[in-house]
């Protein structure tokens, strides 16, 4: 409970110090710790690298909370009115769908009109490599008609046949291989899925996932050959890739105008690195703090040249920050203000 009220506390000091910053010059900065708190509105100085109007900024709950496994998290949890909170406060306009949020329509969106942001994405999780078609499709649908009442256009799919990141195993060495025929069911299903999506005026994206059949950048070309363009669209999540052994940027490159979301994950390698050397399971690399954001100077990854790979390809749509931590360990208000202050210097949004 005292950490609860310390992290209210702190809510409201921000506040304050939030006004008081917008008054300041415009090269003023007020600090808290290591997190430079400087305006949140983009400094008059930089010429934004994307079109403010079709690129927008997110942030996942999973600093604040894990879905995959809800024991991340503080204790008592933390509710779900002060993760929106703090991501509103933190200059975020959308945040990914959690179980943790109000599952009734009417509910989750008086919450996010009272901070004036959105649902970036939904996650969906299909199984036709082990031939669950029904669900799959039963999964999708719900989630179509869900963003739909949110007012957004992004689904994102991944395919859980045989996926082990939730499992007390190391994920690389134990995630599932397709065959030619459970390739075969993924790509007709998928191709399927995206086709009512582009239907509807939506975009399905796909999120190679380490401890899954779609992880590699082999992986990804076979993914992407076999579907059509035009339905199945790629999500770039640079932590998943670096934690599989996949440069982000080449597939950047490769990719640019295919790709239609964005997960900025950042990567600690040392701890990454421990973690595979140990054996670690998917959710205890978590734990370890394998994950950061985009801006720790512990991170390994370089956002920049991937930003501006992107802004090249005139890329439109979701940035969202995610970075999967124990917030015990790495308090989430901290390191998403980290977050959108380094988004803010490189890419003058």
């Amino acid at each position: 409970m005292l950490k609860q009220i310390s992290r209210l506390l702190v809510s409201v000091v921000m506040v304050i110090l939030m006004g008081i910053i917008t008054a300041l010059p415009a090269k003023a900065a007020v600090t808290r710790s290591n997190v430079d708190l400087v305006s949140l509105a983009p400094s008059s100085n930089t010429t934004p690298i994307f079109d403010p109007k079709k690129v927008h900024l997110g942030i996942t709950p999973t600093g604040w909370s894990n879905s995959d496994d809800p024991s991340i998290d503080t204790v008592p949890p933390t509710p779900y009115q002060q993760i929106l909170s703090e991501i509103a406060l933190s200059g975020f306009k959308g945040s990914q769908m959690s179980g943790k949020y109000p599952q009734d329509i009417a509910v989750l969106k008086r919450e996010l009109e009272l901070r004036d942001f959105t649902i970036s994405e939904p996650w969906v999780g299909t199984y036709f490599t082990i031939g669950d078609d029904e669900d799959s499709q039963k999964i999708f649908h719900q989630q179509m008609e869900f963003m739909k009442e949110i007012g957004g256009k992004t689904i994102v799919v991944a395919e859980l046949g045989g996926a082990v990141h939730q499992q007390p195993v190391a994920p690389l060495p134990n995630r599932p291989i397709f065959s030619d025929e459970q390739w075969e069911a993924l790509t007709k299903g998928l191709n399927e899925l995206g086709k009512e999506a582009y239907k509807a005026g939506m975009e399905l994206c796909y999120h190679p996932h380490v401890g899954t059949g779609v992880e590699t950048l082999a992986d990804i070309d076979r993914l992407m050959e076999g579907t059509d363009p035009n339905y199945l669209k790629l999500l770039l999540d640079t932590g998943h890739l670096y934690y599989a052994d996949v440069d982000p940027l080449v597939v950047t490159k490769k990719y640019a105008t295919r790709i239609k979301h964005v997960h900025l994950k950042n990567i600690r390698k040392d701890v990454l690195e421990a973690s595979k050397k140990k054996g670690l399971s998917f959710l205890d690399s978590i734990r370890a703090g394998s994950f950061t954001v985009p801006g720790d100077n512990k991170g390994v990854i370089d956002f920049k040249p991937i930003l501006e790979e992107l802004a090249k390809a005139n890329y439109e749509g979701w940035l969202v920050v995610e970075a999967e931590q124990d917030p015990n360990k790495a308090n989430p208000l901290q390191y998403a203000l980290m977050a959108r202050n380094y988004l803010r210097q490189v890419t003058g949004l």
